[in-house]
């Protein structure tokens, strides 16, 4: 578990992270979203101890600073490109691991594990951004850690390597670890993720599971087609449906109760050709929780 109180990060008169508070569970995998600018960055450097700010984070029982071993507890990607050009990826895990007294075959393990056993002797100024996201999820890991820290972790993978650590992942979870990543990729975090961090200008905004958040910022819609629309829809109206007709001639009931829309449709006498529920989706929570706390907005042109 790891365990975040009142952490906060000021940069001359600017609040980065402004009393950030929540509680991260093992065993889940939870994501951490944030516009650009909301401070996501800079609390993952906080809990590693990268930067120094107010506030505490521990580890189980202890703070990173605390940690007899740190590369055994907590395994953390914040940069794929933090690795020296000249290094081989075997030397880059075989220094980790040496520091933290890591036995040579758990570098090999970690090799296998990410897909680079085959180019261990390649030299990682030559690696492409996926493999290098693989090195550095390798380095995150190699310790064994029960707390893993990944931020943007699917940056510059292929189909395949999206899918692979989507796997990882969760089997991480699984085996009881605390599982915290970072993301930009709403639709990924919504596959991924069972809870969720989201902050914005550095404030706590929701900390909770994914369901409960898209349920909280979002409203849940019944869908009806039948070829007695508006007739059903001035039914519906008189007997308190808040009903709205789609540009493609269905009805939008604003009520996630198909079967109270269904006893409608045949106290109503009308004849159902479709009926489903429309679920909004976490990228629609995420715009709705978030409106106030963006502070980079563009144009369309």
């Amino acid at each position: 578990m790891i365990t975040i109180g009142e952490l906060t990060k000021r940069y001359g008169d600017r609040l980065a992270v402004d009393r950030l508070s929540c509680t991260i569970r093992p065993g889940v995998v939870t994501g951490f979203l944030g516009p650009n600018g909301a401070g996501k960055s800079t609390t993952m450097r906080l809990m590693l101890g990268l930067d120094r700010g107010e506030g505490e984070v521990r580890f189980g029982d202890r703070t990173y600073r605390e940690l007899r071993n740190p590369a055994r507890s907590v395994g953390a990607l914040l940069d794929a490109r933090a690795v020296h050009p000249g290094r081989t990826a075997l030397q880059h895990l075989r220094m980790i691991a040496a520091g933290a007294g890591i036995p040579e075959q758990r570098v090999r393990e970690v090799l296998a594990a990410v897909g680079l056993d085959d180019v261990r002797s390649r030299r990682a100024g030559g690696f492409s951004l996926g493999m290098q996201q693989r090195l550095g999820i390798a380095a995150a890991l190699v310790g064994d850690p029960e707390h893993v820290i990944l931020d943007e972790p699917t940056n510059g993978l292929d189909p395949e390597g999206v899918r692979w650590i989507r796997a990882l992942l969760r089997n991480l979870a699984d085996e009881g670890r605390t599982v915290f990543v970072s993301s930009h990729l709403l639709s990924e975090v919504a596959q991924l993720a069972d809870d969720l961090v989201v902050i914005g200008e550095g404030r706590l905004i929701a900390a909770e599971p994914v369901r409960d958040f898209i349920a909280a910022h979002t409203r849940t819609h019944v869908i009806v087609r039948t070829p007695d629309a508006e007739r059903f829809q001035e039914w519906l109206r008189a007997n308190g449906f808040p009903v709205a007709r789609e540009d493609d001639g269905a009805l939008r009931i604003d009520s996630g109760d198909v079967d109270a829309v269904s006893d409608a449709a045949r106290r109503a006498g009308v004849a159902i050709r479709e009926l489903h529920t429309r679920r909004s989706s976490l990228e629609d929570a995420f715009f709705n929780a978030t409106a106030d706390a963006t502070s980079y907005r563009g144009e369309a042109a």
